[in-house]
């Protein structure tokens, strides 16, 4: 079967940046920007993202260019006889099924309040009916199942046209959309009469915050926001390099989407912070943000309905995007595999991953009791800790070690892939970083998620 490729270059960055833009970027950044230092926080996270971020991202696309293979057959084809790197293929394969078991459920959630805001209700609401109105969304396992499954049936849908026709004619238009949605939304919060205070708070450099949340705890939320923002280690970037011509290099090709990626981040945050700021909210971390805190400030806006239609459309977008760039990666991995065409590839996978998002569904009302990682947690805990703290991080360190380790596909073919092309090249006196220090900084993240998370369980 011949291999399927982009239809032009804005196609492949626009897919690839999508699917790095997800849900964290907007509930997650800017939370996390405003909790250690402002502008401090902003700088040490671009340097992480040049540093850290855009070298595994190189690598990752390499390793798809050059094998046109999907995650597990990558390895088969590029690793030398009797080696056993295509283990971790298998591992990312796992690990694209366990983020889908809980990214279809919020993303649900998400299509859901925009329905919501368009049918008209949400706006009437004051505080403690936002707040109901969400602990009533996830007590119903029967409504969250059924948005759940639209998500679902619509990405596998769009997966089953193609890529050129169904996945990046998709995409294309709805991150344009989505771009062009979160300016809007930014420069209306801007304008808001608080919107300069809320402007100071996100991006000013401020020592005494700096100071507070602990230099080491800045530094290390910096670059743990870098490294995770561009959905790294599970071969869901390098699906879309088995996709892409050889006209560009790929240190080119991988900045580009690090800055869109980071570009809808910082813009996230001028939405949230002048809008907070302005009607004296705060601006929580997590769900609340998102589903009570956001709904709350719309509600006192002038037009909070249309205003929060199309927040929530802007982040069913984020959403949706990653999901159909997950969905094309599970099953380009079931076309190389198994043979099978892509009809037949989302047909089943669509029973597959409905199946398996259920315990997310559930986790939320019938399996409440179920706190794995401590008291207040869920299985939506349990399934991100394993893909956020493990499988990412984790697959990363493999995926670097394979191309910069003689034992692996060494550091010479992957320069030669990555530098391929027109653009930006990988320099080769950079091997001496990618093969000595990169690996330490993923293993003190990969280390510091684990006990992060494991550590409370024991203290």
């Amino acid at each position: 079967m011949e291999r399927e490729n982009f239809k032009s270059r804005l196609g492949f960055i626009l897919i690839s940046a999508g699917c790095a833009i997800g849900i964290g970027n907007v509930w997650r950044f800017p939370f996390v920007v405003g909790n250690h230092g402002g502008g401090f926080f902003v700088l040490f996270y671009l340097f992480f993202l040049i540093a850290v971020g855009v070298p595994v991202l190189t690598m990752e696309f390499s390793v798809g260019r050059a094998s046109r293979q999907s995650a597990v057959k990558a390895y088969k084809v590029l690793e030398k006889p009797g080696q056993k790197w295509h283990i971790h293929g298998y591992i990312a394969m796992f690990g694209n099924y366990v983020l889908m078991m809980f990214y279809t459920t919020v993303a649900g959630w998400m299509l859901y309040y925009f329905y919501r805001y368009v049918a008209g209700g949400i706006e009437k609401l004051d505080g403690s009916g936002v707040e109901t109105a969400f602990g009533e969304m996830l007590s119903k396992p029967g409504n969250m199942a059924f948005w759940m499954l639209v998500i679902v049936l619509l990405g596998f849908g769009i997966c089953s046209l193609g890529l050129q026709k169904g996945v990046e004619r998709i995409t294309k238009w709805m991150m344009l959309a989505l771009l062009a949605l979160i300016l809007v939304l930014a420069v209306h919060s801007i304008l808001l009469p608080g919107g300069a205070e809320g402007l100071k708070f996100y991006l000013l450099p401020n020592l005494d915050r700096l100071r507070e949340a602990g230099v080491w705890n800045t530094i290390s939320a910096a670059m743990n926001q870098s490294f995770f923002t561009l959905s790294l280690g599970i071969g869901a970037m390098a699906i879309f390099g088995s996709y892409l011509g050889k006209k560009k290099s790929l240190l080119g090709e991988s900045i580009n989407i690090a800055a869109l990626d980071t570009f809808v981040a910082i813009v996230a945050g001028l939405i949230i912070f002048p809008a907070c700021f302005t009607y004296g909210v705060s601006p929580d971390s997590g769900p609340s943000l998102i589903f009570i805190t956001l709904p709350n400030v719309f509600n006192q806006m002038e037009g909070g309905r249309l205003w929060g239609a199309l927040f929530f459309l802007f982040m069913t977008f984020a959403a949706f995007s990653t999901i159909i760039a997950v969905f094309e990666n599970i099953m380009s991995c079931c076309m190389d595999q198994w043979h099978w065409s892509r009809k037949k590839a989302a047909l089943i996978n669509v029973f597959v991953i409905a199946l398996a998002s259920m315990p997310c569904v559930l986790g939320f009302n019938v399996w409440a009791g179920f706190q794995p990682l401590g008291a207040g947690t869920g299985v939506l805990d349990l399934e991100d800790f394993i893909v956020s703290n493990l499988l990412l991080p984790g697959g990363s360190l493999v995926y670097l070690m394979f191309c910069v380790n003689r034992f692996g596909w060494g550091f010479k073919n992957y320069l030669a892939e990555a530098n391929t092309g027109d653009g930006v090249k990988v320099p080769a006196w950079l091997r001496f970083y990618f093969t000595w220090i990169l690996p330490v900084l993923i293993f003190i993240l990969l280390v510091q998620g684990i006990w992060g998370v494991v550590g409370k369980l024991f203290v």
